[in-house]
């Protein structure tokens, strides 16, 4: 079947027309965001293979003996630099049972064979390989007796097996074996199980990516202005898809990877320009009064002084909302820093003006937490607050909402039930969101249409590095609140073994008898038979009866009924508990001064900054403060060292991941700091921890390590649109039809924060 005609964008031919994939392998590839031609070839490798670095397996096992250090808790192992292997799959087996259990994979070439070993996840590595398929593996070498293996390698599958039931109509069923081709790099793809059974595996790729190129790679668009391209010497953008995908040498591949990086980064910083300027010059926003009584009264009435940091946001989001147009600001500020006081002031000023205030946080007991806060702060002036929650009963509910539609709620604390469709303001004036990535998109712009251009303030304690926020935010104004208290002392961490326990809970009891209490933090809420984790409700019955007999001790978790936390806390609050045994659902929110230590139990277990938050619920008194973090003993004993060796059998990727987390958190308590070696470890499409944060998923740029580029794209596109803002220009007309055919409903989108 030929490919239908597209001539405006062929690149939108739908994938199965591409020769050598077909209905088949289209639907699994669709099941990977692969449905175009433009997506197939954006399909970028992983990385490459240097053939001239890949060596046999003779070669490897000379390599094996030649010395080096002994593997950690592996007999006669030698830890060596990394090496390539390419071989034929010989056999594979499970050996072992239960938690001992390994899989081994015996890769054979013309010189002689080896063993892959994997230890955990076995059921996944049997589904995963097929006797004939040819491997690339690189690992670090070491011998087992005097077996050669290689624990735990990266695998690429580079020729595969088509399977008999299944077979490739282009084949017959037979088996194919995909010869590397002459370059001396070879592109290795991203691919998976499903992918590899479909034939589209390494070599699969590179087949139908050639033929996609010879088809399509005439009409592929050049959307740069010439001056742009001039500027920054780029390849077009046939030759860039052409050297990315087929290599000749080093230099032909970097200026590939260029042009698409940059052309990926530009479009996106192109339409965050576009967004920040529509911003700016809309008509119709809310042009408040910036001087308020009420304001006046809070800031009077606190029982501390202001930060300089504080004030400095307070007078740079009151000239905003003076301005007649929408605030769309970003608040950043690091656990503890004050953004609810800030954040406040901002709500004061539009009730001062005659309109309503939203605080929106992304969770039922963090929306009752700053309810009482605010309330609290609120005591003696008139403004009503009121709380919106899916769980309340039908009948408050009913009734919160006719406060709200009459305007006779004037600050009112929800979460998503603000989105409802009954939900309907009188004069909406400024909408907060608080740690507003755990937000959907779609949510938060269901929630500005509720008023006329209000403005928003949106609130994050997570510290978001700079080359993050240049992507994730680049369309807002940036306030950030970089100064903790005076009164603040600065948290001490420390890392100790589970076998130090008991040295722990002495020092606990040292406190507690010093007037001051402690939060106890686990990863789960029950006993797992399958993770060998601690639980919050086990443990909380040990800690009772066998630790703390003595002491006063509370458990809070997710699962209890929203009265049974609320009394807890309360309790707590009151310090009419000393010990508090809790899961993660103290991330955020809770605020006791006279807490002055977290046990953090399984802290491996953590991210970086789940633990940097949860760090921040203590050190919000004038006390010091400590935060105890505790790992598997293995683990807490390597963290500290110049080098951790890299074992040949135990010290997978998470383990590694967890000692320099462990060890930032150890070294500094700066939430930036923390921010930028967090997102390095993860990056950043993990770095928020969910698919809705907003964060853009380049398919070729990386923005921790192509921070030159990014700069270099922000500062064209935000020229350009300043230049011509309409994108009238001749130079500029293939970007704006490129924005108008792909980027519809994403412009629409960008009008919120």
């Amino acid at each position: 079947m030929q490919p239908p005609a597209i001539p405006s964008d062929p690149f939108s031919t739908p994938v199965q027309f591409v020769k050598g994939i077909g209905p088949r392998k289209s639907a699994v590839l669709g099941q990977f965001g692969i449905r175009t031609v433009h997506d197939l070839l954006m399909h970028i490798p992983r990385r490459y293979l240097d053939r001239t670095a890949i060596v046999t397996i003779a070669e490897l096992r000379r390599s094996a003996l030649g010395g080096g250090e002994a593997a950690e808790g592996v007999p006669g192992a030698q830890v060596r630099q990394e090496y390539t292997v390419l071989g034929e799959v010989r056999s594979f087996r499970v050996l072992g049972v239960g938690a001992r259990s390994r899989f081994v994979l015996v890769l054979a070439d013309a010189t002689g064979s080896l063993q892959c070993v994997w230890f955990g996840g076995v059921q996944y590595w049997k589904k995963m390989f097929l006797i004939g398929e040819t491997l690339a593996v690189s690992g670090q070498p070491s011998l087992y007796g005097n077996l050669l293996q290689l624990v735990h390698p990266d695998i690429d599958h580079i020729a595969s097996v088509e399977r008999d039931d299944d077979p490739d109509p282009e084949t017959g069923g037979k088996r194919w074996v995909d010869a590397l081709h002459t370059g001396g790099l070879v592109p290795l793809y991203p691919s998976g199980q499903e992918l590899s059974r479909a034939g589209l595996d390494s070599g699969g790729f590179r087949r139908v990516i050639a033929g996609a190129l010879r088809t399509y790679s005439d009409s592929v668009p050049e959307l740069l202005p010439p001056s742009i391209i001039k500027s920054h010497a780029l390849v077009s953008p046939r030759d860039a898809l052409n050297c990315v995908h087929f290599p000749v040498g080093r230099q032909e591949l970097e200026n590939g990877l260029k042009r698409l990086k940059y052309e990926e980064l530009f479009l996106f910083q192109l339409k965050l320009a576009l967004k920040r300027r529509a911003v700016k010059t809309e008509s119709g926003g809310i042009a408040f009064s910036a001087k308020s009584r009420l304001a006046r009264q809070l800031v009077d009435s606190l029982p501390f002084s202001l930060t300089r940091a504080q004030v400095r946001v307070i007078n740079e989001i009151s000239a905003d909302m003076e301005l007649p147009r929408s605030m769309n600001r970003l608040l950043q500020g690091d656990v503890g820093s004050g953004k609810t006081i800030v954040a406040l002031v901002s709500m004061l000023i539009a009730i001062e003006n005659g309109y309503q205030a939203v605080f929106m946080a992304p969770t039922e007991l963090l929306a009752e937490q700053h309810e009482g806060t605010l309330t609290r702060l609120l005591r003696g002036l008139p403004v009503n607050i009121r709380l919106l929650l899916g769980a309340q009963k039908t009948a408050l509910r009913r009734d919160l909402r006719e406060e709200i539609r009459s305007g006779a709620a004037q600050l009112i604390v929800g979460t998503h039930a603000l989105f409802e469709k009954g939900v309907e303001f009188a004069k909406l004036g400024i909408v907060v969101i608080d740690e507003q990535h755990r937000f959907g998109v779609m949510q938060r712009a269901s929630l500005r249409r509720k008023g006329v251009n209000p403005d928003v303030l949106v609130m994050t304690a997570t510290p978001i590095p700079r080359t993050l926020s240049l992507t994730l935010y680049g369309d807002l104004d940036v306030s950030v609140i970089d100064e903790l208290p005076k009164d603040r002392h600065p948290i001490r961490t420390l890392l100790r073994s589970d076998a130090e326990l008991d040295d722990v809970a002495e020092f606990i009891r040292r406190q507690v008898a010093e007037g001051r209490q402690a939060y106890f933090v686990y990863p789960l809420i029950e006993e797992s038979e399958k993770i060998d984790l601690k639980a919050a409700t086990v443990h909380f019955d040990h800690l009772t009866k066998d630790v703390f007999p003595g002491l006063r001790l509370g458990l809070i978790h997710g699962r209890l009924a929203r009265d049974e936390r609320e009394d807890v806390m309360r309790r707590f609050t009151r310090r009419e508990i000393d010990v508090l045994v809790a899961t993660t659902v103290i991330e955020v929110g809770i605020d006791v001064p006279n807490a002055s230590v977290m046990v953090i139990e399984n802290a491996e277990r953590f991210g970086l900054a789940q633990l940097h938050q949860l760090r921040g619920r203590v050190g919000r008194g004038g006390d010091q403060s400590y935060c105890i973090l505790v790992a598997k003993q293995w683990i807490a004993r390597k963290v500290g060292r110049a080098v951790a060796p890299r074992t040949a059998e135990l010290m997978l990727d998470q383990h590694r991941l967890a000692e320099q987390r462990l060890g930032a958190m150890v070294k500094t308590t700066d939430g930036f700091a923390i921010a930028e070696i967090d997102l390095q470890l993860r990056g950043p499409g993990d770095f928020f921890g969910t698919r809705q944060s907003g964060v853009p998923e380049f398919k070729v740029a990386d923005i921790i390590t192509d921070t030159t580029i990014l700069n270099d794209a922000r500062a064209d596109a935000f020229a350009l649109v300043a230049d011509d803002p309409l994108l009238e220009k001749r130079g500029h007309r293939p970007l704006a039809d490129h924005l108008r055919a792909r980027h519809r409903e994403e412009m629409m989108l960008m009008n919120v924060g």
